[in-house]
């Protein structure tokens, strides 16, 4: 294992020293941000050392997806506000709020709604029936390998479209940033992506989120600080000059300059951030990773009042942009072209407020963000593979547990191969809407699924089944016919489908279908499922039976 570790770590380091050389090679002169570089390679020596100390940990099944139950409730609530605080939420929010003001915001108050709920509804109850997985608590009283199967296909549905979307938002960030070829960014993800997680499993993910999750929040305060003193630490001050700097005057700091006051669009985004979370593999399975229930609920706590702080970041940072970046010419490739995007007003501002170095700085975390997220998105992926759907495909539950450690280490590879693959198919296509259909199905099909598993005991298999294809199916459907890609990509005048998320018609046709295929199911396994309700229950609150830490890795 060690020579195995030194030779992949070799080949990683290798691969990530092509950004300096990379950014020298497109002019022949000095490199595009020296300290972007600087940071980015320290971060990369730092969680490799981190995965080389996790990996002598990392000795079964157990510890490869939980870390044996033994990270401590502030680490993991640092790792879950990691998982959020991702380069979509501070790149995306932020370009967003800077095009068409306060709609935008509807993102980040929908997401710090979900985690109270969270709290009281799900996260005590996942912990204390499930072992690894989301697909372990939705299966818990079915003896269905057909509901399985679908829970760990939906479960690597949602990873594997988010993950793509982080894929190619590394790409393009880098190819800016560093001036390295949009393959061989790819190539650097995963090749770092891999390292991370089939060395160091949820330990070293944990703690790669954990460092990036701290880099961000201080990269943010700075911002947000900075920005504050140009205008004598008034958000009045903020919002007035961003107002007089919009061309849509006060209106930039009303409703209606994205969702156009459609009270439908607007409650169909707010439902997919706010229910998306708890349908999101790689979140829920963080609730395993600690001691106990009571643990999981302390996660949440610390990980929501970090993200009170971040989203109020974001809120100063989105607004005040407008105020310094919307006519500086600097930041400009043409008239009303940002440079590099509206994805990079964030990064922008940080070069406006603190010059080169906080470029470089504020840089090189946003790639850190995304490699800690690619990294819990291929965990999950890994655990859905062999753990959820091989076992029901080989039909085999007699592995030992060394077997089971090697099939989710290889199941690693896949989830890289695979990432590779479709971040170089899609490096041309509309991030948006993979990124909307992993939401949509995790908000459509994965949570209405797993709150009724939880606190509805006359729900079937069957039911779940009908329900959940009858979800999948109309997410899809609508996405197709939405903007996204009736018009932006298929070429239309106008959508079939005129809302951003399909979960405002997707998610409740979830529930609808689940409970009336249950009620209509006379099955003498429904009649067990509904008998063992009570137990699960009990289990579910008391934590009687619970899986508990494993204090040996």
């Amino acid at each position: 294992m060690n020579k195995v570790f030194r030779a992949c770590a070799l080949a990683t380091a290798s691969a990530a020293a092509l950004a300096p050389v990379a950014a020298f090679a497109e002019d022949g002169a000095a490199p595009r941000n020296i300290y972007a570089i600087a940071i980015f390679l320290a971060f990369i020596t730092l969680t490799l050392f981190i995965t080389r100390w996790a990996a002598t940990l990392t000795k079964s099944q157990d510890a490869f997806f939980t870390a044996s139950g033994g990270v401590p409730a502030w680490q993991n609530g640092l790792a879950i506000a990691g998982d959020f605080m991702s380069a979509a939420t501070f790149l995306g929010i932020t370009g967003l709020m800077f095009a068409v003001g306060y709609d935008a915001y509807i993102l980040s108050i929908g997401i710090l709604i979900g985690w109270p709920i969270m709290l009281m509804l799900i996260c005590e109850p996942f912990r204390n029936l499930g072992k690894f997985t989301f697909v372990d608590v939705v299966t818990f009283r079915f003896d269905s390998e057909k509901l399985r199967l679908l829970a760990g296909l939906t479960s690597l549905t949602v990873v594997v479209f988010y993950l793509i979307g982080q894929m190619v938002g590394a790409g393009k960030l880098i190819e800016l940033l560093f001036g390295i070829d949009y393959a061989v960014a790819i190539i650097v993800v995963t090749a770092l992506m891999i390292s991370y997680v089939y060395f160091g499993g949820m330990l070293a993910t944990t703690w790669v989120q954990m460092v990036k999750a701290g880099l961000l929040l201080a990269g943010g305060f700075y911002l947000c600080v900075a920005l504050l003193a140009k205008f004598g630490f008034s958000l009045d001050g903020v919002l007035m000059a961003s107002a007089s700097t919009h061309p849509s005057g006060d209106k930039f700091l009303a409703p209606g300059g994205w969702l156009k006051g459609d009270f439908f669009n607007a409650t169909s985004v707010a439902l997919t951030m706010c229910f998306g979370i708890m349908g999101l593999p790689h979140i829920l399975m963080r609730f395993f990773t600690v001691r106990d229930a009571a643990a999981a609920r302390k996660s949440v706590t610390y990980a929501t009042l970090l993200m009170v702080f971040f989203y109020g970041f974001i809120l100063v940072i989105g607004f005040g942009s407008v105020a310094l970046i919307w006519e500086n010419p600097a930041y400009y490739d043409a008239p009303g072209v940002v440079r590099g995007g509206g994805n990079l007003i964030a990064i922008h501002l940080a070069d406006a407020l603190g010059g080169d170095v906080m470029l470089g700085f504020m840089s090189a975390v946003t790639f850190a963000t995304i490699l800690a997220v690619v990294a819990g998105l291929a965990l999950a992926g890994s655990a859905a593979i062999s753990h959820d759907i091989l076992p029901v495909l080989m039909k085999d539950g007699g592995l030992s547990p060394e077997r089971q450690l090697q099939v989710s280490r290889l199941s690693v590879f896949a989830i890289g191969a695979a990432a590779l693959l479709l971040g170089l198919l899609f490096e041309t296509q509309n991030i948006a809407v993979v990124t909307a259909v992993a939401l949509a199905v995790a908000a459509s099909v994965n949570f209405p699924i797993l709150i009724m598993a939880l606190h509805w005991g006359g729900m079937t298999a069957r039911g779940a089944i009908f329900g959940g294809l009858a979800g999948l199916g109309l997410s899809f459907i609508l996405i197709v016919l939405s903007k996204t890609v009736w018009v932006d990509l298929l070429g239309a005048e106008k959508p079939i489908f005129p809302y951003v998320y399909p979960t405002i018609a997707a998610m409740p046709t979830t529930f609808l279908a689940t409970i009336i295929a249950s009620k209509l199911d006379k099955s003498a396994a429904a009649s067990m499922a509904r008998a063992r309700y009570a137990q699960q229950k009990e289990r579910s609150l008391v934590g009687v039976g619970a899986a508990p830490a494993n204090a040996e890795a």
